[in-house]
């Protein structure tokens, strides 16, 4: 989680990590740098931080604080965010490259240590929310448009520009710039800052919120449970999500994982679904692995599904699997690209064939789009012819994220509505 509007995941962080090293408890009311900034509510958590929805006392506006577990090792991982995110906020000062921007860092001493903490512009849901908002239905091609301008350009600014590479460009690490919801923004909703402590607020207070939400999410789930019993077990179907008001601008987010193009160290980058082949093989990476993040992100949010969803199965891996779902869709890897990784020998014979998965269901992009997903043939055609060289299997053919902004379909809508 970087600066969401709401958790991006059902669960809470786990409450035996507020100890030494660990998260800081944080109260609603709980003031920061000397005042500046007051906690009004969490926004979510990741295995390095919590999120906290804060009050800028010196700017009247709301932004998100990013506060690090106090280890030395989260240290280091947050002065290294801080690096990237300076870099990124110094060289865009009218902040239209469409990716997060850093207010202020500090340091904030704690019961359970020293904690990094870090103050970025404040945004709306991610993505990943909106994807689930609209019951994986799959959005207007008109608004994946839009959505997939805002990430090129924001990809554009970071290789081109800062020679940064995202490595972890996903759903989630993407976000609208408002909430999809208006009274979950604070703007919108005209809601007033909390400037004190409300009277009462104990510690105990977060943990006794986080047991009757489940609760109440449990006995929801129960109740519509039995009412489809009632029915003969058939669920009604749910009528459509409106997305009318919703702005469909966004940023990209959580630089944590982010590198210079020369420092790139790690070997094993990127969330499963959106990892690319040469990640998979070892045979090194660059800008290209982020441009096949985006094909996967933007296939996403026109569908509703992932493109690849890999499982370990009888006598192959999970690697195997996403391998072969690739070239399922996407065709025969080339010999050379397939032979030619430090773990190409573990899936791949010197012909250039997988080892252990012998029979591919071959099929196509728009093919898929017209029988899966029922797109129309010409916007099936359309979107494919956007999305497949950019899903090359050899890297160095993908285009970069400057030259997919040129991209007939990115720009057809410009001149429609423009």
């Amino acid at each position: 989680m970087s600066c969401s509007s709401s958790s991006a995941s059902e669960e809470d962080e786990d409450f035996d990590s507020y100890r030494k090293g660990g998260y800081h408890a944080v109260r609603i009311g709980d003031s920061f740098a000397g005042g500046r900034f007051i906690a009004q509510r969490k926004l979510g958590w990741g295995q390095f931080s919590t999120v906290w929805l804060a009050y800028d006392t010196q700017t009247s506006k709301y932004v998100a604080l990013k506060i690090q577990k106090s280890a030395p090792e989260f240290v280091q991982a947050a002065l290294h965010e801080i690096e990237i995110l300076s870099a990124i906020t110094e060289n865009d000062p009218k902040n239209e490259k469409c990716v997060v921007q850093l207010v202020d860092h500090f340091k904030h001493r704690g019961p359970n240590g020293q904690h990094l903490c870090m103050v970025l512009e404040f945004l709306g849901d991610s993505i990943l929310h909106l994807i689930r908002y609209n019951r994986y239905k799959g959005i207007n091609l008109n608004k994946v448009r839009e959505m997939c301008r805002c990430i090129l350009t924001g990809l554009d600014y970071l290789h081109r520009e800062l020679r940064i590479l995202h490595t972890d460009l996903k759903p989630e690490n993407i976000l609208l710039v408002s909430t999809v919801n208006p009274s979950k923004d604070p703007i919108r909703s005209k809601t007033p800052p909390i400037l004190e402590r409300p009277e009462g607020s104990l510690t105990g207070g977060a943990a006794v919120n986080v047991i009757e939400k489940k609760l109440k999410q449990r006995a929801r789930r129960a109740v519509a449970k039995i009412a489809a019993e009632r029915r003969g077990g058939v669920p009604e179907p749910k009528p459509e999500r409106c997305l009318d008001g919703i702005d469909f601008r966004c940023k990209i987010v959580d630089l944590g994982n982010a590198c210079s193009v020369d420092k790139a160290v790690a070997e094993e980058i990127q969330t499963r679904q959106y990892r690319a082949p040469e990640v998979i093989l070892q045979s090194g990476y660059s800008f290209p692995v982020d441009m096949w993040s985006f094909a996967c992100t933007a296939f996403e949010l026109a569908t509703g599904e992932m493109m690849f969803a890999p499982k370990p199965g009888p006598g192959f891996s999970e690697d195997e699997d996403h391998l072969a779902l690739m070239m399922e869709l996407l065709g025969k890897m080339p010999r050379k690209i397939a032979i030619g990784g430090g773990r190409s020998k573990d899936y791949f014979d010197r012909h250039g064939d997988l080892k252990r998965i012998r029979r591919l269901k071959h099929s196509s992009l728009s093919r898929l789009l017209i029988d899966k997903f029922k797109f129309p043939e010409t916007d099936a055609r359309e979107f494919a012819e956007f999305l497949t060289p950019i899903l090359d299997f050899d890297p160095e053919n993908r285009p970069t994220a400057q030259q997919c902004l040129q991209h007939p379909w990115l720009r057809q809508t410009e001149t429609k509505t423009g």
